[in-house]
């Protein structure tokens, strides 16, 4: 029999559904370390409307990969994938289960399958892609992709214009399907055992309604000024990445006069509900993902052992 593999421990589910209050409580009874999994809360200055731990929540339960690059910057899953390997490295060297909480699927999605070796970004044939998408549209771009590239183009929403940028971008540098290029990365498996629990809101409509009134907790704690500072940076527009994550985009519509405050919340409520929708679609084509009921009273209980169940390691719990 051979060496059993490290345990990593992904802890996912949809926006709103408690996944930090679940990881802080974990944390504080285990041995664990918490890794965020989150596109937005990389951001420094973004905390509001990310739902970023409070300092003092920090305090006691650190989370690594939070704050770790300006909103000018771009992040991407590499990134992601690089720099997480790295802690998980860190935590496991030193006795302890590395604990991956987030709602950013394609992260958790790259770290267990890997990343294919891409191309960098050329700006040469980014700007031609746009020049086609103002004179076409960037639907008529995604029916070009489906012909070059069906796989990619079933992933891709035809509204998602930043995935059909890169996926031509991909095809017009290499002559290779992104989607190629992604399976043949997908064959070189990570050292880690992974355990998957996944948090299920039973109660879509109780989820929902969770979504907008912590929305609107943000906007009476300060989501306005938030966004107004990012706003006020000159390096900063509303079509980069950070500034387009759900919340930041639709009040800096709001500011711009593209709205009223009124329908910037609903716009904002309706796409992070959107995304939750998203990120419970990934979750069902998840592999080994043991589903955990929220809200629950017991949800702590059932997560340890569940894990016990799962048989992590001893050394590591």
């Amino acid at each position: 029999m051979g060496q059993r593999l490290p345990t990593v421990v992904l802890l996912m589910g949809p926006t709103a559904c408690g996944k930090t209050e679940l990881a802080v409580r974990l944390h504080a009874e285990l041995p664990l370390d918490v890794i965020s999994v989150d596109s937005a809360m990389v951001y420094r200055g973004m905390d509001i409307g990310t739902a970023k731990p409070s300092a003092a929540v920090l305090a006691d339960c650190p989370h690594r990969l939070i704050d770790i690059c300006d909103p000018a910057e771009s992040y991407s899953a590499g990134r992601f994938v690089q720099e997480a390997r790295r802690e998980i490295e860190q935590i496991l060297k030193a006795g302890r289960t590395p604990l991956l909480v987030g709602g950013t699927m394609l992260y958790f999605r790259a770290l267990q399958r890997g990343l294919a070796d891409l191309p960098a970004a050329d700006a040469d044939v980014r700007s031609v892609i746009d020049a086609e998408a103002d004179r076409r549209g960037w639907s008529a771009l995604h029916g070009d992709l489906a012909r070059l590239d069906p796989a990619a183009a079933a992933r891709i929403r035809p509204t998602d214009p930043q995935r059909i940028q890169r996926a031509l971008e991909v095809f017009r540098i290499t002559g290779t399907p992104l989607s190629h290029l992604q399976a043949a990365a997908e064959t070189a498996a990570p050292p880690w055992r992974f355990v998957k629990l996944g948090l299920w809101p039973e109660d879509r409509q109780g989820l929902r309604s969770r979504i907008g009134q912590r929305f609107c907790q943000m906007m009476e704690t300060g989501l306005e000024d938030e966004v107004l500072r990012l706003r006020d940076r000159p390096d900063l527009h509303p079509d980069m990445p950070s500034m387009r994550a759900v919340g930041y985009r639709q009040i800096w519509a709001w500011l711009d006069g593209g709205c009223s405050r009124e329908e910037a919340i609903d716009r904002a409520v309706i796409a992070t509900a959107q995304l939750a929708k998203r990120q419970l679609t990934w979750m069902r084509a998840e592999k080994g993902l043991e589903r955990l009921s929220v809200p629950s009273e017991t949800l702590v209980d059932e997560a340890i052992q569940n894990l016990r169940r799962q048989r992590v390691p001893a050394g590591q719990l």
